[in-house]
């Protein structure tokens, strides 16, 4: 029998799992007085490197932040090394979320007038590695030249080069008249769920636990999208002309359940779906607000979607287990670290970090 094409990347990558950190190291960030204390604890951890790389120029929360996306970067260029061959468009199509994360907080911010400097904190890059992370098509240089353009059609015009134009030109001249930036968002995460969906095609026999992983992820956002517009009164076909295809809640069910009377009540519908959901009631009723949903969808999903990715090691599985452990330590971290800048209380912030729980 051949060995799978998997094991190498399984060799590679199990010995980075307990480098991810331990529940334990949780309650001594959020135990935390301020975001420089909150770097000193991560100086204990393997976030020490790039928390020295960056402190000469950076203090705070802009200080950790920018470590938490070096070490992000760092980790998944390492899984994107150890994917084989043939699982490589996969996996690149995947990462691609970075660079449309990217685009859209350029957009975002040239639409509000920020400047470049302040907005080229945020990218998700390491500064010496390519934003892009070897997988997508545009490095910290190209963002760099995007920062630096004038206005938001100067930047979609150069987005053409990077093959983004037929995604976002059609939506130029709306927003030239409009000045709203969300199609343009809208347009660019469609397309970037298209793309990987269809590259999660089934010619290794692998790939649909990668298809069932971004399925998961858009019934979790088409959710969210239901409660963000139950609570800010939206009419039903606002909401419908939002929704992300592709998942297994369809756009045919939101009116039904839409028509719930409140928040809460539309998250008890949802619980046939997400048994879990329900956690986030707390923090809704009171905070008003919806973070405590998102983060029950995020954990519930991580939960279910880790699992089976653990039942099949010498496959795909191994690459996105990988990666998802990543994103959620990078959520998490993001999540404490500006919970302790706005000064929130540590038993309000537990609740609402994943990998804890996991």
């Amino acid at each position: 029998m051949a060995a799978s094409p998997y094991a190498s990347a399984l060799g590679r990558l199990n010995p980075e799992f307990p480098a991810f950190l331990p529940k334990e190291t949780y309650p001594l960030l959020l135990a935390t007085k301020d975001p420089n204390e909150f770097a000193k604890v991560l100086e204990t951890t393997p976030y020490a490197e790039d928390i020295a790389r960056v402190r000469a120029t950076h203090s705070g929360a802009s200080l950790v932040e920018l470590a938490i996306n070096r070490t992000f970067v760092r980790r998944n260029r390492h899984a994107f090394e150890a994917t084989p061959f043939a699982g490589r468009s996969v996996v690149g199509a995947y990462l691609g979320r970075w660079d449309i994360q990217n685009i859209e907080m350029i957009l975002t911010a040239k639409a509000k007038g920020l400047g470049v400097t302040e907005t080229e904190d945020h990218l998700i890059s390491s500064r010496e590695i390519p934003a892009g992370l070897y997988a997508g098509a545009m490095n910290l240089d190209d963002f760099r030249i995007l920062l630096g353009q004038t206005t938001v059609e100067a930047m979609v015009t150069s987005l053409v080069r990077y093959g983004y134009g037929a995604t976002i030109l059609p939506f130029l001249e709306a927003f030239e008249r409009t000045h709203n930036i969300f199609p343009i968002l809208r347009a660019l995460d469609k397309e970037y769920y298209r793309n990987v969906l269809a590259q999660a095609r089934f010619f290794q026999g692998d790939e649909w636990v990668v298809r069932a992983l971004v399925q998961s992820e858009i019934d979790a956002r088409n959710a969210l999208l239901l409660l963000k517009g139950k609570a800010h009164h939206l009419p039903v076909d606002d909401v419908v002309a939002r929704w992300t295809d592709g998942g297994t809640l369809t756009a045919t069910l939101a009116s039904d359940l839409f028509s719930a009377r409140t928040v809460p009540d539309l998250a008890e519908r949802l619980a046939s779906r997400f048994p879990s959901i329900g956690e986030g009631v707390t923090e809704f009723e009171s905070a008003g607000s919806l973070t405590g949903y998102e983060v029950a969808l995020e954990r519930e999903r991580a939960t279910s979607e880790l699992k089976r990715l653990r039942t099949y090691p010498l496959s795909l599985s191994v690459i996105f287990a990988f990666l998802i452990r990543n994103e959620l330590e990078r959520s998490d971290l993001r999540r404490a670290v500006f919970g302790r800048l706005y000064g929130v209380p540590a038993d309000r912030l537990t609740p609402l970090l994943v990998s804890p729980r996991l």
